[in-house]
């Protein structure tokens, strides 16, 4: 076992990753950037190296800077959570290079499921069910318009590199493909240093569903109870829960059995997660593999009482898995929401400022709060404006969604502006509560009138 792991991220993720080290009696080391000086990672950590100035590309994406850092200390792994360096396969090779052990997959490994068009060929091999699209790279705009004629408008152009929602454009009809494919190109070239482009059709009425999959070197392979991800707002995840209230235990198997069959198919090793569209009919479409621990990994953690960072460090260091299959058991339903710094009734403009006074809710069963906030904290315009994880389990999806209802009204942040009003609104609406959610529902529907009627209440 490691006896020092550097942690290459910040923020909530980074405290998270530094107490499972701590209780596996490892010791951390915490990089920052000087606009992170004093942040709770930094403190928390027995060690801390400022590897760059506030800008990301200065600091946390900075390779050379976080593997001095390691070296330096003597950590013997570095574990990048999720975000910045956590699926640049270059990173993992040089940390190979150095001989510190990079806790996830390896990096050929990464370079395949990065690239999205490349990863959904394999999955086309190895039988896994895909959404109708293009093979491989698409060359020009041309073509692009061939596989959108034979699959049928509307269609989704996608960044064969891409993440976080870029160099991703919907396109209606034959006359505004071109342009689209053009634009989007230029966007993903921009952003990954990668322009080529895939095309999926776009489906519509679907959830998003994930499934999380853990492999040791042994050859030991296991799936977790599947993730709804459905609730999202420009391609991102704003509420996360498991398990999905549609799926029946019988899909559950076999939606675990698929994802397997995909982690198997590319030898892979540690923990990923398989994400899939599921139609009105409940079958399931391959959309893209994420090679690394989830924001939402959390839900997962509450509903098998699994600690799968810790199990991330075990794997790593060349243990077993610490659990088998059939100790996967699914408690109850847990629920997730992502508190952002960020203002919903001005299209979510993002807040910050000094956090002046903070109240954290804490007591009864299946409560939780993940996050680096604290009275006196800076929240700056450099990084991501997710600041805490809210997650609450209980028997039943209704439970939990009450649990979770009373740590969003409990929970006191002044000094920014957050999310929660919003999310208490979203938690009683009929949709939602009724668990049919698809991913167009926030935007299309709820949002429009939720503005509508937040503008008539400050009137």
């Amino acid at each position: 076992m490691f006896s020092k792991v550097l942690v290459a991220n910040r923020g909530e993720i980074a405290v998270r990753i530094i107490r499972s080290l701590k209780e596996l009696g490892i010791k951390s080391v915490a990089i920052y950037s000087t606009a992170d000086q004093e942040s709770l990672h930094v403190q928390l950590a027995d060690e801390a190296v400022c590897v760059g100035t506030a800008r990301p590309q200065d600091s946390y994406l900075n390779m050379k800077n976080i593997l001095a850092a390691a070296v330096g200390t003597g950590a013997q792994a570095i574990h990048p959570g999720f975000g910045f360096l956590s699926e640049n396969s270059r990173f993992v090779e040089m940390c190979e290079d150095c001989g510190i052990t990079f806790i996830g997959p390896r990096s050929e490994t990464i370079d395949l499921m990065g690239n999205k068009a490349n990863a959904r060929t394999q999955m086309q091999k190895s039988g896994v069910p895909v959404i109708p699209g293009s093979t491989g790279f698409l060359k020009d705009a041309e073509e692009a318009e061939k596989v959108a004629k034979k699959v049928g408008f509307p269609v989704l152009l996608k960044a064969a590199a891409g993440g976080g929602g870029k160099g991703i454009r919907r396109v209606d009809d034959e006359g505004s493909l071109t342009a689209a494919y053009q634009e989007a190109s230029r966007e993903a070239a921009s952003a990954f240093g990668d322009g080529r482009m895939y095309l999926e059709k776009i489906m519509n009425n679907v959830k998003h569903i994930e499934v999380q999959v853990f492999c040791d070197q042994q050859g030991n392979a296991v799936y977790f109870p599947e993730r709804d991800c459905s609730v999202q707002r420009g391609k991102q995840k704003m509420i996360e829960e498991s398990p999905c209230s549609l799926v029946t235990e019988q899909k559950r198997q076999e939606l675990g059995e698929i994802a397997l069959r995909a982690a198997t198919a590319i030898d892979y090793l540690n923990t990923g997660t398989i994400e899939f569209l599921m139609d009105q009919d409940q079958h399931f479409y391959f959309m893209e593999m994420n090679t690394r621990i989830q924001v939402e990994h959390t839900v997962t953690e509450m509903v098998t009482g699994i600690d799968l960072v810790k199990a991330q460090v075990k794997v790593a260091a060349g243990e077993a898995l610490p659990f088998k299959q059939s100790e996967i058991k699914l408690q109850g339903a847990a629920i997730e929401c992502r508190i952002n710094a960020e203002d919903p009734s001005k299209n979510f403009f993002p807040s910050t400022g000094k956090v002046d006074y903070l109240y954290v809710p804490v007591g009864n069963l299946g409560m939780r709060m993940d996050t680096a906030l604290y009275a006196g904290c800076q929240i700056s315009p450099f990084y991501d404006s997710m600041i805490a994880k809210l997650i609450a389990q209980g028997p039943n999806r209704r439970e939990a969604i009450e649990k979770v209802k009373r740590l969003l009204d409990e929970m006191v942040i002044s000094g920014i502006t957050t999310n929660q009003k919003f999310y208490l609104d979203l938690l009683e609406d009929p949709t939602f509560k009724e668990g049919t959610v698809t991913t167009e529902y926030v935007e299309q529907t709820f949002l429009p009138d939720w503005k509508r009627r937040d503008s008539h209440a400050a009137v």
